[in-house]
């Protein structure tokens, strides 16, 4: 018999809610869920670890994707499935997974649909599900404040993005594999285990979520003009004949900076750091994904 437990981030919305969420799961016949709230998604982690504990095989995630890295980083490795309810923001790993911003539809996903085993990174031993970045994405997220997107939702990253295409660039050496890829200034090195990244924008077209590789690119653009030119060719699909970005694929990943530069792991920044160590961490967590959809593989 499945123990399902709610694991869910009470500053976040979505349908009617949390009461909604009951009423949505008693009608499925969950009428006792081991139910758990916190005020902050790095609050969760200790809730997700309770739940197991307690023989919760099916967790379902109310939150964005700060919130669900953080439970995806408590279950990697153990046989608990977990049920993306998309309640933040941007939404990106429900979004790749075609997971529907509607509360009783992504309740009975969980409950009927499949669990597809998808891999995970790390960086520096720190797992994330949708992408990593230092530079420009990772100032652009940490300076849309929750008020901010509280107010304008995905408008907040257009905002705070737009004032830091002056970004000044920093020196870098990437090796892909224990492979020389890039030595220069750049302004952002992002690595995604998904193709949709930015507002639901194809970065890395190749991109699958249970390939065991990870898609690496850089942008090394100085101004808004050169920016405008790089994002032009992302928008379009065609990344790769841009004269600002780069990109490859590969296993591991290790990136030295000249300075401390800021990080981001799905939409959540971290402090400063000259190295990010990364790595692919192959099938590591199963999510529920809809049945004989795009994002169905059942294990």
């Amino acid at each position: 018999m499945t123990t399902v437990a709610v694991v869910a981030h009470a500053r976040k919305s979505l349908g009617g809610g949390l009461p909604e969420l009951r009423n949505v799961l008693a009608a499925e016949g969950v009428t006792e869920p081991l139910w758990y709230e916190v005020s902050k998604s790095r609050k969760a982690p200790k809730r997700v670890r309770r739940a197991l504990a307690r023989g919760a095989d099916l967790i379902f995630v109310w939150g964005g994707d700060g919130m669900v890295q953080h439970c995806v980083a408590a279950v990697t490795g153990t046989d608990a499935a977990l049920a993306i309810l998309p309640a933040g923001t941007a939404n990106l790993l429900a979004t790749n997974l075609t997971i529907p911003a509607d509360l009783a539809a992504a309740v009975r996903i969980g409950l009927y649909g499949d669990q597809r085993a998808i891999d995970t990174g790390t960086v520096n031993g720190e797992h994330f599900a949708v992408m990593a970045g230092a530079g420009f994405d990772a100032l652009m997220i940490s300076g849309a404040s929750s008020r901010l997107k509280e107010r304008v939702g995905r408008l907040a990253y257009i905002y705070t993005g737009a004032r830091n295409l002056t970004v000044q660039r920093t020196k870098a050496v990437i090796k892909v594999d224990g492979n020389p890829f890039f030595s220069g200034r750049l302004s952002c090195v992002l690595v995604g285990n998904v193709s949709k990244v930015f507002g639901g924008i194809d970065v890395f077209s190749d991109a699958r979520p249970d390939d065991g590789i990870l898609d690496v690119g850089l942008v090394t653009a100085k101004n808004p003009a050169e920016w405008a030119r790089a994002l032009g060719r992302i928008a379009a699909g065609n990344p790769r004949k841009s004269p600002f970005i780069q990109v490859t694929r590969g296993r591991r990943i290790t990136v030295r900076f000249d300075r401390a530069f800021l990080y981001e792991l799905d939409g959540g920044a971290r402090k400063p750091a000259k190295k990010l160590r990364i790595k692919v961490r192959p099938a590591s967590v199963r999510i529920c994904v809809p049945a004989d959809g795009p994002g169905s593989r059942s294990t």
